[in-house]
C-alpha cells in the first residue's frame, strides 16, 4: 500500500517537473531577448540592406504618361476598348507584326489586367462629387461620366526603358483605336455593298413594272380623252388615280394624275439608280481597302492610306458628278473623324516622367525578413539545446 502511494508521488513530480519545462516563463522571454537582440538587429540592418541594394539594382522604373481627353472618347467608348485592344495586341503578337524592340510591351498589352490596371481614366467629377451636388441638378450624371484624360503607366529597367515603354503603350492606345474605328468602319460599307444591291435592284424591278401599268393607264385614258374630246374641263381638285371614285373625276384630270404617278416613279428610277452608282463607288474603294487593313494594325498610318484611295477616286468623277462627289464627302468626313479623335483628340500637353518606386517597401521588406530568419534560427537553436539535455538527462 505504501509503495503504490510512492508510485503516485513520483508520477505527480515527474508530470509536474515536465510541465515546468515545457512552459515558458516571463524570465525566459527577457533573457532570450538579452542574449539575442544583438544578432537579431544585426540581421535586420543586414536585411535593410540587402533590400536597399536589390532595389538600386534590380527595382524598375515606374513611367506615367497623361492623355488629355478632348471629345475622343466617353465611358461607352472606352470600356469597348479595354475589351477589344487586349486581343488586338494579342492578334498583333500572334501575327508576328510587333514593331522594332517593342515585343515586351505588346506581350504585357495583350493581357485585359493591364489595361484595367495601367490606364486609369480621370473623370470630371468623382463619385464622392456626384453624391455630394446630386440634389443640386441631375445634370451632373453626365458629368460624371465625362472622362477628362487618360493616364497610362509602364514599367521599365531604366528610366529611358520606362519612357519608352510608355510612349509606345499610347501610341498603340491611339493607332490601335483608330484601326478598331477603321476596321468596324469599313466591315459596314463592305456588308452595304452585298445587301443593298440586292435590294435596290428589287426595288428597280418593282418600280419599273409599277410604271409600265401606269404608261398603259394613261395611254387609255388619253385614248379615251379622244373619242370624248367634249368632256368636263380639269378639275382643280388632287386625285389618287388608284381610288376607287377616280374613276368618276374628269379625264383630263385623271391623266394629269396618272402621269404624275408616271413622273414620280421615274424619279424614284433615278434615285435608286444613283444609289446604285455610288454603291458601285464604294465597291471600288473596299476592294482596294480591305487589302491594306490586312496588312497593318496601325490604325493612324490606315487611315493615311485610306484618305489616298478617297483622292483617288475623287479625281476620276466626271465633272459635274454630285451624286458621287456627296459619297466621297461623306468617306472623308468619317476618316477625318476617326484620325482627328485618336490624334489632336488624345493629345499630352507634358512629356512623360519616370520615377524609382518602392525603396522603402523594399526596404522594409528585407528588414521584416532577415529579423524573422534569425528569430526563427535563433528559437530553433534553443530547442535544440533543450532536446540535447533532456537526451542527456
Amino acid at each position: 500500500m505504501q509503495s503504490t502511494q510512492n508510485d503516485r508521488n513520483n508520477n505527480s513530480d515527474q508530470n509536474s517537473t515536465s510541465q515546468n519545462e515545457g512552459e515558458i516563463s516571463l524570465i525566459d522571454i527577457v533573457n532570450f531577448v538579452q542574449e539575442s537582440w544583438k544578432k537579431l538587429l544585426a540581421a535586420s540592418i543586414v536585411g535593410a540592406v540587402l533590400g536597399l541594394t536589390g532595389w538600386f539594382f534590380l527595382g524598375s522604373y515606374q513611367a506615367e504618361y497623361v492623355l488629355f481627353n478632348i471629345n475622343s472618347v466617353d465611358l461607352i467608348s472606352w470600356k469597348n476598348l479595354q475589351k477589344s485592344l487586349p486581343n488586338l495586341a494579342a492578334q498583333v503578337v500572334e501575327e508576328n507584326k510587333i514593331p522594332q524592340d517593342q515585343a515586351a510591351v505588346y506581350k504585357t498589352m495583350a493581357q485585359e489586367q493591364w489595361w484595367q490596371k495601367n490606364v486609369a481614366p480621370a473623370y470630371a467629377l468623382s463619385k464622392a462629387d456626384t453624391k455630394d451636388l446630386g440634389a443640386i441638378s441631375k445634370d451632373l450624371d453626365a458629368a460624371s461620366t465625362t472622362i477628362l484624360s487618360l493616364t497610362i503607366t509602364a514599367a521599365g529597367s531604366s528610366k529611358e526603358k520606362a519612357i519608352d515603354n510608355v510612349r509606345n503603350a499610347s501610341q498603340f492606345l491611339r493607332s490601335g483605336g483608330a484601326y478598331l474605328q477603321l476596321h468596324s468602319l469599313l466591315n459596314g460599307y463592305e456588308s452595304q455593298t452585298i445587301s443593298e444591291v440586292a435590294n435596290l435592284q428589287q426595288k428597280i424591278t418593282t418600280t419599273q413594272i409599277e410604271m409600265g401599268y401606269q404608261q398603259e393607264r394613261a395611254k387609255s385614258l388619253e385614248d379615251l380623252h379622244k373619242r370624248f374630246p367634249g368632256g368636263v374641263n380639269v378639275n382643280g381638285q388632287v386625285v389618287d388615280p388608284k381610288d376607287s371614285g377616280a374613276k368618276y373625276m374628269p379625264i383630263s384630270t385623271q391623266i394629269i394624275a396618272v402621269n404624275n404617278d408616271i413622273n414620280a416613279s421615274k424619279e424614284s428610277l433615278a434615285r435608286l439608280s444613283k444609289r446604285l452608282e455610288q454603291i458601285a463607288i464604294i465597291k471600288t474603294f473596299i476592294d482596294q481597302a480591305i487589302p491594306l487593313q490586312d496588312q497593318t494594325f496601325d490604325g493612324l498610318a490606315l487611315n493615311e492610306q485610306l484618305l489616298a484611295i478617297e483622292s483617288a477616286l475623287r479625281s476620276k468623277l466626271a465633272k459635274g458628278d454630285s451624286n458621287g462627289q456627296a459619297l466621297l464627302d461623306q468617306l472623308r468626313a468619317q476618316l477625318l473623324s476617326i484620325q482627328v479623335r485618336f490624334t489632336k483628340g488624345l493629345e499630352a500637353n507634358t512629356a512623360p516622367v519616370a520615377t524609382k518606386k518602392g525603396m522603402i517597401k523594399t526596404t522594409a521588406g528585407g528588414l521584416a525578413a532577415a529579423f524573422f530568419l534569425m528569430l526563427l534560427a535563433l528559437l530553433g537553436q534553443q530547442l535544440w539545446i533543450k532536446i540535447k539535455n533532456g537526451s542527456a538527462q
